[in-house]
C-alpha cells in the first residue's frame, strides 16, 4: 500500500471517529429519546466505519492510531449541551457534507444519515437560515472586527493623534452595529412578508381547487418513493384536514416551516448589533488605556486574538482545520489593514501638504 492510499484511510478513520463521538454526544445531551435513539443508531455506524478503517490499516500493516476527539467536536458537543442539538445541526450537515466529499474513497457503510426523517433538519433554503446561528453570530463578529481593525489602521497611517483613533473606531463600531442591526431586521421582515404572501397564495388556491392540491401531494409522496396508491390514500387523508395539508404544501413546495417564518426580527437586529460590536471592540480597546506605537501593538495583539476566537468558530462549520482557518482570518485581516493604512497614510500626507 502506497504512503499517500495510507494517510486517506487515516483520514477516512479520523472522520468516522469523530462523527461516532459527536453523536454519541449529541445523544447524551438532547431531551428527546426519539431524538436520542436516532442518534445512538448513527454512532453506531460510524462506530462500525472506524472499524472498517481500523481493519484495512492492520491487513496493510500500518498501525492504528491512538483515538483523539477533535477540538471541533468537543466545541459543539459543549454547544449542544448548553444551547440544544438543534443549534448545532446545520453545522453538523455541513461536516458530514465536506468530509463525503473531501474523501471519495472507499468509503464503505458510509450513508445519508440526513435522509431519515426522524432527525430535525432544516427544509430549504430559508430553514438553514433560521437554523444557522453559529455561522451567524461568527460572521458578524468577523465584519465587525475586519471592518474596524481596517478603520483604526488607516486612522493610524494618516498619523492622526490617539484621541482622533479612538473616536474614529467608536464611531465605526457604533455605525457598522446599527448598519447590520438595521440590515437584519429588514432582511427578517422581508422574508416573513414574502412568504406569508406565498402561503396566502396557495391557501386561496387549496380551497378552491382542492384536486389540484391532492394531485400536488400525491406527485410529490410518489417522487419520495411511495407506491401509488399509498402516496393518492396519503394525499386524500391529509386533505381532510386543510390546515395540515396546506402545511405539507408550504414546506414541500417553499421549504420552509409556517409556524416560523425567520423569528423575532427584533432579536435578529440586537444579536447582529451585538455581534458586530464584539467584534468591532477587539482593534480598538488598547486605546482606552495606551497610545502611540504601544497602542498600535496592543491593537494587532487584541485584533489576532479576536481573529483566533472567530477561525475557531468558522473551522466548526466549514469542516477546516483551525491553524487553515486561523490563517485566512489572519491573511484577509491583513491585506485589508495593510490597503487602509497604506490609503490613510498617503491621504493624511497630501492633506497635511
Amino acid at each position: 500500500m502506497t504512503t499517500h492510499r495510507a494517510q486517506r484511510y487515516r483520514i477516512n478513520l479520523r472522520i468516522e471517529r469523530d462523527n461516532a463521538a459527536l453523536y454519541g454526544r449529541l445523544a447524551e445531551v438532547t431531551g428527546n429519546e426519539r431524538l436520542a435513539r436516532a442518534y445512538r443508531r448513527i454512532a453506531e455506524i460510524e462506530h462500525t466505519n472506524a472499524g472498517f478503517w481500523e481493519a484495512r490499516l492492520r491487513e496493510a500493516g500500518h498501525e492504528v492510531p491512538p483515538l483523539r476527539v477533535s477540538l471541533r467536536v468537543k466545541a459543539l458537543g459543549w454547544l449542544a449541551s448548553r444551547f440544544g442539538t438543534e443549534f448545532v445541526m446545520p453545522t453538523v450537515v455541513r461536516m458530514e457534507h465536506a468530509d463525503h466529499v473531501s474523501t471519495p474513497v472507499d468509503r464503505q457503510g458510509q450513508r445519508n444519515h440526513f435522509a431519515d426523517d426522524t432527525l430535525p433538519m432544516p427544509h430549504g433554503r430559508h430553514g438553514a437560515q433560521s437554523g444557522n446561528t453559529l455561522r451567524a453570530a461568527v460572521l458578524g463578529a468577523n465584519d465587525g472586527l475586519v471592518s474596524n481593525s481596517s478603520l483604526v489602521m488607516g486612522m493610524a497611517g494618516a498619523a492622526t493623534g490617539d484621541h482622533a483613533i479612538l473616536l474614529a473606531g467608536l464611531a465605526g463600531l457604533v455605525a457598522g452595529a446599527c448598519s447590520m442591526a438595521l440590515g437584519e431586521w429588514l432582511s427578517v421582515n422581508s422574508s416573513r412578508e414574502f412568504y406569508q404572501a406565498q402561503i396566502t397564495e396557495r391557501a386561496e388556491r387549496l380551497a378552491v381547487a382542492p384536486e389540484d392540491g391532492m394531485q400536488y401531494l400525491a406527485r410529490t409522496y410518489r417522487e419520495k418513493g411511495l407506491e401509488p396508491q399509498a402516496a393518492d390514500a396519503l394525499a386524500r387523508h391529509l386533505l381532510t384536514t386543510p390546515r395540515a395539508a396546506l402545511d405539507t404544501m408550504v414546506r414541500e413546495d417553499l421549504g420552509v416551516d409556517p409556524g416560523d417564518l425567520g423569528g423575532s426580527a427584533w432579536s435578529a437586529s440586537i444579536s447582529s448589533f451585538c455581534l458586530f460590536a464584539f467584534g468591532a471592540l477587539f482593534p480598538v480597546a488598547p486605546y482606552f488605556v495606551t497610545g502611540g506605537s504601544q497602542a498600535i501593538v496592543a491593537s494587532i495583539g487584541s485584533t489576532f486574538i479576536g481573529l483566533t476566537l472567530i477561525a475557531l468558530g468558522t473551522s466548526l462549520f466549514t469542516g477546516r482545520s483551525l491553524w487553515f482557518s486561523i490563517a485566512r482570518q489572519v491573511g484577509i485581516t491583513l491585506a485589508a489593514s495593510a490597503i487602509t493604512y497604506l490609503v490613510g497614510h498617503l491621504l493624511g500626507t497630501a492633506i497635511a501638504g
